[in-house]
């Protein structure tokens, strides 16, 4: 089965937790803090594997978690790195997030890798909190949360040559004919509603065909299946447009010529002026030779070659010149352009929020929820450090500004406070 589309969530690892330690060594005392640092937590990295053409493998497993660090110990000896957790993916791939829909990676090449959520930093040993004032620290840091977030992998295929055309013009038939590639073939309208690749090999020389699926008219409004299928068409170097000449499905073929171009233009102004060969099919009908005679009124100066798929005339001529052609065409642009699809602008973002939901008080935001997980609430040192942090972020002046009374919950990330006025 053929898989173009996946959702997954990926989860990279959390810091390992800093220690609280102190030297217990005969004839030093007084040794002073000597605990480590916490691993960072593994990285989730997308890599490009050449031998992959679906991403079916992420229809039966949505979940993806790297390693968290290690915690520090005694005597300076800090944690053990997390394993990064890979993802391979075929060639083609665009990596989405899928809440806000923004394009993060196009990977196109093969071993491309892609950082995608970066695993949380080790939190930092008493001994980082030695000073001139505290030569006895007792308070360390959690690790830091790795990055979290669901994506949308969208799987474009890499073929050097694509059929575009209406369904049941014979598309599927001539690439079973030419390659190995083996296409449920019928006589109804949308046999085929999954992609395939073949490899044409002519002599010594051979290329990538795409059988994408059938068009229908406002396809590039995501009609029918429209987007799923037209999308399929941006990464092929040449496109043959493939008619039923002989008009068997009681369709005019010209004008079937007019709305698939149509469709393509309206989709993407760079496919109208993507290298183009009709391909006209089922020459061995009746009506054939006529209707092609007016196709060649109406095309103008682009190439037809008249061929049936059923008795495979015409397609050794179709292949030779299809391999004339594909050296002098360049590939593709294949790397989004940043410009498309992210818009920035130039603003004071706030540090936090608080919502109010009864007498829980809710503060939001990255940094401040950092801070807190970070916290290690087993010391008195630690509370008290991140009192002076919500201190001085001005998050126990906005609190009172919106009236919190004593004894009134305050969540900050998963973690509930009972606030007590300053006494």
């Amino acid at each position: 089965m053929f898989y173009d589309q996946a959702k997954i969530l990926v989860k990279a690892g959390d810091g390992g937790a800093g220690a609280v330690a102190f030297r217990r060594e005969k004839y030093v005392p007084e040794g002073g803090p000597s605990g480590g640092d916490g691993g960072r937590g593994g990285n989730i990295i997308l890599v490009a594997d050449p031998s992959l053409r679906t991403l079916v493998d992420f229809r039966y497993r949505r979940h993806y978690k790297a390693d968290r660090g290690e915690h520090g110990q005694g005597k300076n000896m800090h944690g053990k790195g997390g394993e990064h957790q890979v993802l391979k993916v075929p060639p083609g791939t665009v990596i989405k997030d899928f809440d806000s829909g923004e394009i993060l990676a196009d990977i196109t090449q093969p071993d491309q890798q892609v950082l995608i959520a970066r695993g949380g930093r080790g939190g930092r040993g008493n001994a980082r909190f030695i000073s001139n004032t505290h030569k006895a620290p007792r308070i360390a840091e959690n690790g830091e949360p790795g990055e979290e977030r669901w994506l949308l992998l969208e799987l474009k295929l890499l073929a050097d040559v694509g059929l575009a055309g209406f369904p049941n013009v014979g598309k599927s038939t001539i690439i079973s004919r030419v390659s190995a590639a083996k296409s449920k073939i019928g006589d109804y309208p949308f046999t085929t509603l999954t992609p395939h690749l073949g490899v044409v090999k002519v002599e010594d020389e051979s290329f990538v065909m795409a059988d994408i699926p059938g068009l229908i008219e406002g396809a590039h409004t995501g009609a029918g299946l429209g987007y799923d299928f037209l999308r399929h068409t941006e990464r092929t170097r040449l496109i043959l447009h493939v008619l039923d000449i002989s008009g068997s499905e009681q369709r005019d073929p010209v004008e079937d010529f007019r709305i698939i171009q149509n469709e393509l233009r309206q989709y993407s102004a760079a496919l109208a002026e993507r290298p183009l060969i009709v391909v006209a099919n089922k020459m061995d009908l009746p009506d054939a030779a006529e209707n092609l005679a007016r196709l060649r009124e109406t095309v103008g100066t682009t190439e037809i070659f008249p061929v049936s798929a059923a008795t495979g005339e015409g397609l050794d001529l179709l292949l030779r010149r299809i391999i004339q052609l594909l050296p002098q065409i360049p590939a593709p642009a294949l790397r989004f352009e940043q410009s498309e699809h992210r818009l920035t602008q130039v603003s004071e973002q706030e540090r936090f929020r608080i919502l109010r939901e009864g007498d829980l008080f809710v503060v939001q935001g990255k940094e401040v929820e950092k801070h807190v997980a970070m916290t290690y609430f087993d010391s008195e040192e630690g509370l008290y450090r991140l009192q002076t942090i919500l201190r001085v972020m001005g998050i126990d002046k906005a609190l009172k500004a919106q009236g919190i009374q004593e004894h009134d919950q305050v969540r900050i990330g998963s973690v509930d406070f009972e606030w007590q006025n300053d006494g």
